[in-house]
């Protein structure tokens, strides 16, 4: 049973506004997340941990910060959060985490899995964990396509495999091992075998669907990353999952929302899904 859902914040970093977009014209998303001169918006980093009576389960790790100034140079990390530190403000220690679930395997989603110790040798961040995530999507990340294959950095996640800490999911979603009341679903248009996540607390369905749904931003139809890989996919997947989330009443919690974390959804009378409201507290 899930006892308590934490919003662990692990920083701010940048990324060109017109590929967060995609077709959608400047003048309009500046108005959303204005870029700065260099047409970078800020995005959060935002991962979510999950306590049940026995397991501490971290969503996603963010950027980590064991890349080089010229790799950090290109997304400009910055702000006081960090991943450890929104850990410990909920009275845990890294040791305390029982289980890593990565969504994907993109960089500002897995680079907090694994540091550099005092001698530069990369270790699991969190020592006791196992950590999660499926066959269908390592492949993929283990031999990036040119699109991709500066998000898939394998000092990310290939010392997992080397410390025997990963398991896998199987075509389903599903493993014996995983809490069976958090609900996992394949998704396919940003990267292959992205997994969202739903569970209740205290009778609330939370959805957090990662680069699916990246911001409050990107609930409109049209709202679609460039980055993603296949993008009409997306578009069916994005309104598979909201209107799962309109039949549910679910608070989408968003991965990269710089100022808003979750919102609500309605339809409107024309049919238009759009934000209802952000007055959910955690």
């Amino acid at each position: 049973m899930i006892k308590s859902v934490h919003l662990i914040e692990s920083g701010l970093f940048k990324l060109d506004g017109g590929a967060m977009f995609g077709v959608v014209p400047q003048s309009i998303w500046k108005k959303m997340n204005p870029p700065d001169d260099n047409n970078m918006c800020t995005w959060a980093l935002r991962c979510l941990l999950i306590r049940t009576e026995n397991r501490n389960i971290l969503i996603d790790t963010g950027m980590g910060d064991k890349q080089d100034e010229k790799f950090r140079s290109h997304f400009y990390p910055h702000g006081d959060a960090h991943l450890i530190n929104s850990i410990q403000k909920e009275g845990l220690k890294a040791e305390d985490i029982t289980d890593v679930f990565l969504t994907h395997l993109h960089f500002d989603h897995c680079g907090g899995a694994v540091s550099k110790d005092l001698n530069g040798k990369l270790i699991p961040t969190f020592p006791n964990a196992t950590y999660w995530s499926n066959q269908k999507h390592w492949n993929w990340a283990s031999q990036p396509n040119e699109r991709e294959r500066a998000s898939f950095l394998k000092e990310n996640f290939i010392p997992l495999v080397e410390e025997g800490l990963l398991k896998w999911f199987d075509l389903n979603g599903q493993h014996p091992d995983w809490p069976e009341e958090i609900k996992i679903q394949y998704c396919n248009g940003h990267t292959e075998a992205l997994m969202v996540i739903d569970f209740d607390l205290n009778g609330q369905n939370l959805i957090y669907p990662s680069d699916l749904i990246p911001s409050s931003h990107h609930i409109g139809m049209p709202y679609i990353m460039a980055y993603d890989i296949r993008p009409l996919e997306t578009l069916l997947e994005k309104n598979q999952i909201l209107l799962y989330a309109l039949e549910h009443d679910s608070v989408i919690i968003f991965e990269h929302d710089p100022t808003q974390p979750f919102c609500k959804i309605q339809k409107t009378e024309t049919g238009r899904i759009q934000i209802s409201g952000f007055d959910f507290q955690l």
